[in-house]
């Protein structure tokens, strides 16, 4: 069957000009700064960074186009419409998240439905520390820690506890595959949140369902008093969306030149054999043992990372964060993107996190405000009364049945993603020749 989406997506080889990119990123940042409130600036940003990330596109050119729209024309929409930094930082974390799983999934084969039990490992690193929370267990009243060293201190101690949990969630699976494997991965992640559910006594130290709050922030001072030098004064409210905006891209950026590095390293090498054909692996002496627990290790330190991000952005951290469809939207984000791509992970994190937050969220309301505005549909042999709408049309309650559409649809019109690893694309074209 031929793809039903648009080849450009995935092609490398056909690339618009540098003129017409650059002529792009201008048209993104015009849109950006006239309508800040809209999403629609954010998903035009989007696509000029898919087009400006190809393969053949010259390095110099892409990061030039990134970092105008990233760094300068987000940030100055931002300025007027807060809320782009909120959903900025949200795509990163979720870009970082998607990374990782896609080491595991889309790089060595291995099927992990727990992805999201790692994430909690991270925000409760810091989350118990980074407020009066282990004053429960820890006599002195030494608690909370606060101050910017502190954070970042915890931050590496997350990502460390994270690839610890992941090498030895990497033990079982060394003798499993496909479903198996899936099944083990899913109760080990639902063995987390339920230890952090039920964790509060006999002695409280993730305070259970109620959850832990306020955890501390890092510090702002720096910026406060550098804006002051310039004559502005701002409170570290005022900073806190933009310092977590950049502090989330920075660590999405290191996550995904880690990822590339790891591609083209002898480790991808052995994970793509993995993937590809074990036994024919085993027998050309691919390390499986050591190459297995390295990938579910790697991903998820990149999960504990991010989840210690989190859990200061939020200030709130509770098992409820951290639940099974929370997995499977990361892994959602994997599929849609491109199993092995991190090109196309990136992307696929980034359309899911707007679909989920912004899209499905603006059609309720647009429903709603429909529903009680009273307004009546008048076609020439047709009329309809809009507050006969039902109560239950919120596409925003329909978030599992739309992933799984999503996926669906992707298995059958595009299994290779909106932007396809290498290999998938040319399997893909040469079938397509065959065909």
């Amino acid at each position: 069957m031929k793809s039903a989406f648009p080849k450009w997506l995935g092609d490398t080889h056909r690339i618009p000009p540098t003129s017409l990119l650059l002529s792009g990123t201008a048209a993104a940042f015009a849109v950006l700064l006239a309508a800040p409130r809209s999403s629609l600036g954010l998903l035009f940003v989007i696509l000029i960074l898919m087009l400006a990330t190809g393969r053949n596109v010259p390095r110099k050119t892409s990061l030039v186009i990134g970092s105008l729209l990233l760094c300068i024309a987000v940030p100055v929409a931002g300025l007027r419409n807060s809320f782009l930094f909120e959903l900025g930082t949200q795509v990163g974390i979720y870009a970082a998240l998607a990374l990782g799983l896609n080491i595991v999934v889309g790089m060595a084969g291995l099927l992990d439905l727990g992805y999201a039990g790692f994430f909690a490992i991270g925000a409760y690193t810091w989350a118990i520390f980074g407020s009066p929370q282990a004053n429960h267990f820890i006599p002195g009243n030494h608690f909370p820690l606060s101050g910017t060293p502190w954070f970042f201190l915890f931050a590496g101690v997350a990502l460390i506890l994270a690839a610890v949990a992941g090498t030895l969630v990497g033990l079982p699976a060394l003798r499993l595959r496909g479903d198996y494997l899936a099944i083990v991965t899913l109760g080990l992640g639902q063995a987390i949140r339920l230890v952090a559910n039920n964790l509060d006594h006999p002695v409280n130290i993730t305070n259970g369902p109620q959850g832990i709050s306020p955890v501390q922030r890092p510090s702002v001072d720096f910026l406060t008093s550098l804006f002051a030098r310039l004559g502005l004064h701002l409170q570290p409210a005022d900073l806190y969306p933009a310092f977590f905006y950049f502090l989330v891209l920075l660590a999405a950026c290191l996550a995904a030149a880690i990822s590339v590095a790891l591609d083209r390293s002898k480790f991808g090498r052995a994970w793509v054999a993995i993937r590809e054909d074990e036994i024919a692996a085993r027998a050309v002496g691919v390390p499986i043992m050591t190459s297995k627990m390295l990938a579910f290790g790697t991903g998820a330190a990149f999960s504990g990372l991010m989840g210690a991000i989190f859990a200061a952005k939020q200030t709130f951290v509770s098992p409820e964060s951290f639940t099974f469809l929370q997995s499977i939207t990361i892994l959602v984000m994997v599929l849609l993107g491109g199993m092995g791509s991190v090109r196309g992970v990136i992307f696929g994190a980034a359309v899911v996190t707007v679909l989920n937050i912004e899209v499905l969220k603006s059609m309720s309301e647009f429903l709603n405000g429909l529903r009680q505005s009273g307004y009546v549909i008048n076609l020439l042999f047709w009329k309809y009364d809009c507050t006969l709408l039902p109560t239950q049309l919120e596409p925003a309650k329909y978030e599992r049945m739309l992933f799984g559409l999503i996926v669906i649809l992707m298995m059958i019109f595009r299994p290779g993603g909106l932007i396809p690893e290498t290999r998938h694309r040319i399997e893909m074209e040469s079938e397509e020749e065959e065909g």
